[in-house]
């Protein structure tokens, strides 16, 4: 007796079912919970609605991206905890965040005077070290999609800040970064480690007395209203990295998984695009309200901070091996 055709019966039939599900999984309705620190009119915030709008009409609503900003689900402290319990599904937290959970080799992108541009920024996040990065993350379970920028941090308090011995003493605002903090020790001051969401809070009650941000943040997060003084060090640039847990990404059906990241993709380059514009326009705006100061430092001034925070480089160094920096220093130069 032969067996062989129940067998092979029995084989298509499983691949027809298989098939079945493939298709149902597909077609079933998900929600994707996306939690960020910053609110809606900054280039992040931005990026991430039109993210879940691309979704949404891609899926023909099939796809929900759920966007919480602001700290609104989740703060500086516990986002990463929470997608790693499966709280919320997707993050895009600043690339500082991922020191703290094993990952200090992204500390990178907070050293001081790295770079000028943002041409050297992305050169270095498209290149093999950005690329390395995101790869990295499967150590700790997740699955790095992309990266989102915000553009070059500027320094307030209420004094101008243009040289070493003018930060002597300020408590500085930093999120926890052992790069930043060591930058503000460098340069004199004391960094205290706050939540995003709390800063303003602080600043208005003289917790802090200053900080560092793109000007998109300074301006909605209404910062110059308890700052008198802002001035343009674009000293350091401010980034982002879009993640997901291992487990959701691979529960996703392999139709969705590809236009999630299509649509990612797409509202990546859209709010890289306009993170200029959008601090630009922010700048102009605090100009014209007239109730702050804005200071820009000279060439020497600047040299004067650059040279201040010159060790910071060393002691990256020392935690993270010279690889990584040769590999950041040879990505942001390759055209």
């Amino acid at each position: 007796m032969s067996y062989a055709p129940l067998s092979r019966r029995r084989c298509l039939q499983a691949l027809a079912l298989g098939g079945l599900a493939q298709r149902a999984r597909a077609q079933a309705r998900v929600t994707i919970r996306l939690s960020h620190v910053v609110a809606r009119q900054t280039p992040k915030g931005l990026a991430l609605e039109r993210f879940g709008e691309l979704v949404r009409a891609r899926s023909q609503g099939r796809i929900d991206v759920v966007v919480y900003p602001n700290s609104l689900l989740f703060g500086d402290a516990d986002e990463m905890q929470a997608l790693q319990l499966g709280a919320v599904d997707m993050l895009a937290p600043s690339l500082s965040k991922f020191g703290r959970i094993g990952f200090p080799e992204f500390e990178l992108f907070d050293l001081p005077f790295l770079f000028e541009t943002r041409e050297q920024v992305y050169r270095a996040m498209q290149g093999a070290l950005g690329q390395a990065l995101l790869a990295g993350l499967a150590r700790q379970r997740m699955v790095g999609l992309g990266y989102l920028d915000n553009g070059f941090k500027h320094m307030s308090a209420n004094r101008p800040l243009l040289a070493p011995h003018h930060f002597a003493g300020l408590r500085m605002r930093v999120q926890g970064s052992r790069v930043i903090a060591h930058q503000m020790r460098a340069l004199g001051a004391r960094p205290v480690v706050l939540d995003f969401g709390e800063t303003r809070r602080a600043l208005a009650m003289g917790v802090v007395d200053g900080t560092e941000n793109p000007i998109s943040n300074f301006w909605t997060q209404r910062m110059h209203e308890v700052q008198t003084h802002l001035s343009l060090t674009h000293h350091g640039y401010l980034g982002y990295a879009v993640v997901v847990h291992q487990r959701f990404w691979a529960n996703l059906a392999g139709p969705d998984r590809q236009l999630v990241a299509a649509a990612l993709e797409e509202a990546l380059a859209w709010g890289n695009a306009i993170a200029r514009s959008e601090n630009e326009q922010a700048l102009a705006t605090l100009r014209e309200s007239g109730g702050i100061h804005i200071h820009a430092p000279s060439a020497a001034q600047r040299q004067q901070l650059r040279a201040a925070t010159a060790a910071v480089y060393q002691g990256l160094e020392r935690r993270i091996g010279r690889q990584w920096l040769d590999q950041v220093q040879h990505d942001r130069s390759t055209g």
